[in-house]
């Protein structure tokens, strides 16, 4: 072991050298909320309870999205249309509450496959942060789009969403007998 060895001379030069050349590399992280990342099209982010043409809410509280919701993040109590409503809802059945626990929630979309209104979608705004975990629980005020202002879904409900979802749908109806033949007529 020479003078330099016993002083950990190499060593640290080399240590320095990898220290140097971390400091003229592009960082990996960014500062949010200043500048923002550009986020996929089929991002699943806040979700939001459409309306109709007309401003009539979609949802008729039929509970399949809560059924569908593999962490059981959302909750609704189901109310008749009254007289004279018919311009707030869109069927005769709406949901009264409608609750979605945003610490629960996995974002997996599948709320959105299962909505046979095409009531419920996941869009690209993110979840704001927040300390209090009362107010992580969203309700229909923070769910159901503003009339004035439109959350446009449009990435969402595009053909080739609609037949991705259509090939899902029916894979997952298939039996297992059906699976193996089309896997067969697939290799030939």
């Amino acid at each position: 072991m020479s003078f330099a060895e016993k002083l950990y001379l190499p060593a640290i030069t080399q240590g320095m050298t990898i220290t140097l050349k971390h400091f003229f590399k592009k960082s990996a992280t960014i500062k949010y909320p200043e500048q923002k990342r550009e986020l996929a099209k089929i991002y699943r982010g806040q979700h939001v309870l459409k309306r109709d043409e007309i401003g009539a809410e979609r949802c008729t509280a039929c509970g399949l999205c809560a059924v569908a919701c593999p962490a059981e993040a959302i909750t609704m109590d189901a109310a008749e249309r009254k007289k004279g409503e018919e311009r707030l809802y869109r069927e005769e059945k709406y949901a009264a509450t409608y609750e979605i626990n945003m610490l629960r929630c996995i974002f997996c979309g599948l709320c959105e496959e299962a909505c046979p209104k095409e009531a419920i979608f996941l869009t690209d705004r993110i979840v704001p942060v927040d300390t209090d975990r009362k107010r992580m629980v969203y309700g229909k005020d923070k769910l159901v789009e503003p009339i004035d202002d439109r959350v446009d879904v449009s990435q969402r409900q595009s053909l080739e969403m609609e037949l991705f979802k259509q090939n899902k749908f029916h894979y997952h109806n298939q039996t297992a007998d059906d699976k193996l033949i089309n896997k067969k007529n697939e290799n030939h």
